[in-house]
Parts: structure tokens; C-alpha cells; sequence
């Protein structure tokens, strides 16, 4: 038996992705963002909405980062959430977290989030999706193995729309691409 919910942000998990721009002023700015994907293999798309200030960097710059948040930083990560930079000149100071210039593209990189996607803006859909062209990614040598990104080192977070928690991502079910092949007949 099925019984019917009262949420409609249903899809489990959601990514806890940190989009960081710079500022007017030089300053870095950090946002959370749960609502994003891939778009295509070299594409990033984040449903951002107009009143965030990462939304105006972004324009201004044309360019962002994309990291992935991990379970060593939830606290920094939920920060970026729940302070707005409209609000806070100084928030990516009080998160105690450091950045780096990327080389590739007008926005800083993360130092302690393991996964940096470095993007220029692309194209923005309907005032509320940011398109981002994925042009460097890089990841912390303490996260890969055997030159790969190894998703229990990683300790990505993903963000519970039921309950409003985060959950460690971990623990391989199952082989991509192969293990539904004992189901072809």
C-alpha cells in the first residue's frame, strides 16, 4: 500500500553543491545549492533563483565553481545555506575555509572540498537556470586511488528533502553497465 506525502522535492539524493563566485569587491562568495546536475557531459545546471547573490556574480563574471560538499565540512557547507551573501559582506571569511584564483575561469576554487568543477556561464534558462560550461575539474589527492576518485574516500553529502538532513554518500551496491546484463534474455 502506498500512502501520499506532502512533499514535492521527492528525488532523493540531492547533491550538496557549493557555488562559489567573487564578489564586486574581490571577496568570495559561497551558496548551497541542492538543485543541480549534470546537463550534459561537459554542462552543469543549477536552478538558482534571481535574488541570490551568486546569480548576480555570475552574470557580472561569467564565471563559477562547482564543488562537491563532503561529510568533513557539513557545518561550512549548511553555513553557505542558511547566510545569505546579500546579507553577510563577510561570509566566505567566517566559514575559516580557504580559495584559490582558478587559472581557468574569474572565480575561486575551495581548497577543503574535495571535487572542483571550474565553469564559464554558458547560457541561462528562463531567469532561473545558470548553464555552465565545465571547463577543469580537479580533485584532492586525499579522495582518489589508483588516479581515480574514490567515492568512500570522497565522503560526499547529499541532502534528505524529507527530513531536511544530510547523509553520507558511500557503500557500492552494484556494478554501472553491467549487472543488469544478467537480466537480458
Amino acid at each position: 500500500m502506498r500512502k501520499q506525502i506532502k512533499t514535492t522535492e521527492a528525488i532523493f539524493p540531492m547533491p550538496v553543491l557549493m557555488i562559489a563566485t567573487y564578489n564586486d569587491d574581490g571577496t568570495i562568495n559561497v551558496m548551497n545549492a541542492a538543485w543541480g546536475t549534470m546537463l550534459e557531459r561537459d554542462q552543469v545546471i543549477l536552478n538558482l533563483t534571481e535574488s541570490h547573490k551568486t546569480v548576480k556574480n555570475i552574470r557580472k563574471r561569467r564565471a563559477f565553481t562547482v564543488s562537491i560538499a563532503d561529510a568533513n565540512h557539513v557545518k561550512e557547507a549548511d553555513y553557505f545555506g542558511v547566510v545569505s551573501g546579500n546579507n553577510i559582506a563577510n561570509k566566505f571569511v567566517n566559514s575559516n575555509l580557504s580559495a584559490t584564483k582558478s587559472e581557468n575561469v574569474d572565480a575561486p576554487i575551495i581548497n577543503e572540498f574535495p571535487i572542483c568543477m571550474e565553469c564559464s556561464l554558458l547560457d541561462e534558462e528562463s531567469n532561473w537556470g545558470i548553464v555552465g560550461k565545465v571547463v577543469n575539474v580537479t580533485a584532492l589527492e586525499s579522495v582518489m586511488k589508483d588516479d581515480k576518485v574514490d567515492i568512500d574516500l570522497l565522503e560526499a553529502i547529499a541532502f534528505d528533502p524529507y527530513t531536511h538532513g544530510y547523509y553520507k554518500v558511500g557503500q557500492r551496491v552494484g556494478n554501472a553497465f553491467k549487472d543488469g546484463l544478467e537480466l537480458k534474455k
